[in-house]
């Protein structure tokens, strides 16, 4: 079990005011804003996170860069993937390929 499995594992047995407090801590680390690819609409909205909430919900739809290689959560959480905004939260692309291979058909 990895680092990202294990949060995953222990998520279930972490109380509702922990998980807020670790939300907090995590958009504090978050440098989606930084990234050319987040827009002035994703900013509006306040999307964050993608790599624990998932991709934007109707804000950006062109990647132009991705700096989520270089996101201090990237190591804290144990990401393996990238491209949050576009392709979905970190537990969401472990699922498709783990249904799909390394590359979706």
């Amino acid at each position: 079990m990895d680092k990202f499995e294990q949060m995953m594992k222990d998520v279930k047995r972490t109380s509702p005011e922990e998980l807020k407090a670790d939300m907090e801590k995590f958009k504090g680390t978050c440098i989606c804003p930084k990234c050319p690819t987040h827009t002035t609409c994703a900013k509006n909205a306040q999307e964050l996170l993608f790599c624990l909430h998932g991709k934007s919900f109707m804000c950006i739809s062109e990647q132009k860069a991705c700096l989520c290689p270089t996101c201090p959560l990237t190591p804290e959480l144990g990401l393996k993937n990238n491209s949050f905004c576009m392709k979905g939260a970190e537990k969401a692309q472990r699922y498709e390929h783990a249904l799909w291979g390394t590359k979706m058909v």
